[in-house]
């Protein structure tokens, strides 16, 4: 139950966040923030899908994380690692390469690593498992 009403109150600080810097932001209106406005927009829609998957297990009575959804994070947290570490190799290769501020670089680097556990996420929840 706790761990389903911190994610909730964390999903809602970094949506008000976003509001605010929305506001306070001098938005320029390149490809670069709405890119990152929608894939953040896209995490915070899979925390809440997860938040609320959590809370109708809950209300079922149910464990809110039975053992084939703690294996299925475990192998998508896993695929999404090594994955992740290409797409660092990739963002060190890209800096020598471009004129993108690193602190630029190092915020797409941490929106690329949720899209690519999503990604792993989603593939593991839909195709499945094998049993090795």
């Amino acid at each position: 139950m706790k761990k389903t009403i911190i994610a909730f109150v964390i999903l809602a600080l970094l949506l008000i966040s976003l509001v605010l810097w929305a506001v306070n932001a001098d938005i320029s209106g390149n490809i670069q923030e709405y890119l990152n406005i929608a894939v953040i927009v896209v995490m915070v829609g899979f925390a809440l899908y997860i938040g609320l998957e959590r809370l109708k297990s809950l209300r079922r009575k149910e464990p809110i994380e039975d053992e084939l959804s703690k294996k299925i994070m475990t192998k998508a947290s896993s695929l999404a690692f090594y994955v992740s570490i290409y797409l660092w190799l990739f963002i060190m290769y890209m800096s020598d390469k471009t004129t993108m501020e690193t602190h630029s670089l190092i915020g797409a680097g941490i929106l690329g690593m949720s899209i690519i556990f999503l990604l792993s996420w989603l593939g593991v929840k839909l195709i499945g498992m094998k049993n090795v």
